[in-house]
């Protein structure tokens, strides 16, 4: 069965691979870099030819000039767009953290909207069975973390489309944070959540179209009939700044690229008592709680992490914790982002605010489980484990992720 599916993947890909990603290309071009979308267009559309067309996306799936792709899709006769899916935060972003848009007709194309947010199984599937849709396409951009949930509306939306008969197109994106390398705990299916399905690990270090991959290889009860657009000129050592495209927040409290790459360690702040910056123009960048002080920022310098430095810092949340009230805590100041890890670096500020912090706390509901996809990191950390200790203790599940995880990327 193993080998089967592979080999269904493998025809499906190379099928759908639409540009050459050779270094003499990549050179000729000047490297500029193409998403699934600018190479699926320039081919002018081909591979949607004939078909009812449905798109999940959101405000990132937008063209190098900031056009959104439905509305450019919409304007073209070579695609018959007959629908769109929104995510958590909604098609047009409308909606704040665990919210959605519901159902409607989006006003500057008609189009009906349908709502995907914490819809999955059959009753998705049943959704798009009644939007008369022919192929789902996906394009959102990610921010290369386990428990961002765009990950996981990809992967219910391949299962519903697999239930409903339905072909699934991804087109690509960058990874803001590079492709380099996996890192953190890996999911116990135990903890499985819209934070996290299935086993993998909480930095992935690979594209949508590459998870997209490594679903229907490995995840799915079956796989169902998938096509990757992949993206020219992209190195997995691209930062997004190197990719010329404008950003767009991916959601409300995602303002920055540099959002993105502290995110994937300091959003395991939202299972603390602490705040994890919400509210704040710097979230996941500023952290606190009320009778935290200059301790916390020198303890955590003292421990010389690779990449990053942190200040002593006061700030008051407009909303979620402490919202207008005053507390302290620290920013964090990445200067070599090519040696950070931010894993590593989440692990290191919990382990030094609980000994700095006597308010330091867990969510009652354990949410940190949830976030790190096991109980192993809270419970060391109660314990007394320092971060060496803590983050040995995920390295043989990580490595087995790292080598399943290298049989479906896509770039160099």
């Amino acid at each position: 069965m193993r080998l089967s599916r592979r080999a269904l993947l493998a025809a499906t890909t190379a099928a759908a691979s639409l540009t050459t990603t050779s270094p003499a290309a990549a050179a000729e071009r000047g490297r500029r870099l193409r998403t699934g979308f600018e190479n699926l267009a320039a081919d002018g559309y081909a591979r949607l030819s004939g078909e009812r067309v449905g798109i999940v996306t959101n405000p990132t799936g937008i063209t190098r000039d900031a056009r959104h792709i439905v509305d450019v899709m919409h304007a073209d006769d070579r695609v018959n767009l007959v629908a769109v899916f929104g995510p958590e935060h909604g098609f047009r972003g409308t909606a704040q953290a665990g919210g959605s848009e519901g159902r409607y007709d989006d006003p500057a194309t008609g189009l009906p909207v349908y709502d995907t947010y914490l819809k999955s199984g059959q009753p998705l599937a049943d959704i798009f069975t009644a939007s008369g849709v022919d192929t789902v396409v996906f394009d959102i951009q990610d921010v290369g973390a386990r428990f961002y949930t765009y990950i996981w509306t990809l992967y219910d939306c391949m299962e519903a489309a697999r239930l409903a008969g339905k072909r699934l197109v991804v087109l690509d994106r960058p990874n803001p944070v590079t492709g380099r390398s996996a890192q953190g705990p890996v999911l116990h299916k135990e903890f499985a959540s819209f934070v996290g399905r299935q086993p993998v690990s909480q930095a992935h270090g690979m594209t949508v179209a590459e998870l997209a991959r490594l679903f229907n290889g490995e995840f799915l009860a079956a796989p169902v009939p998938l096509e990757t657009v992949r993206m020219s000129g992209w190195r997995r050592s691209d930062f997004y700044d190197a990719s010329g495209l404008p950003w767009v927040p991916p959601s409300p409290n995602m303002p920055t690229p540099e959002t993105a790459l502290v995110y994937s360690g300091t959003c395991l702040f939202e299972g603390t008592n602490l705040s994890e910056g919400r509210g704040t123009t710097r979230p996941f960048e500023l952290l606190g709680a009320e009778g935290v002080d200059g301790r916390w920022a020198a303890a955590a310098n003292r421990l010389e992490l690779p990449g990053v430095r942190f200040r002593e810092a006061y700030f008051t949340p407009t909303f979620s914790k402490f919202q207008g009230r005053t507390v302290g805590g620290v920013q964090i100041h990445v200067h070599d982002r090519a040696a950070y890890d931010p894993v590593r670096t989440g692990i290191a500020l919990l382990v030094t605010a609980k000994e700095c912090f006597g308010g330091f706390g867990w969510r009652s509901d354990n949410w940190i489980d949830k976030l790190t996809g096991s109980a192993r990191v809270r419970t060391m950390i109660d314990a007394g484990a320092n971060t060496d200790e803590v983050v040995a203790g995920w390295q043989q599940e990580l490595a087995a992720f790292r080598r399943m995880r290298g049989e479906y990327l896509l770039y160099k």
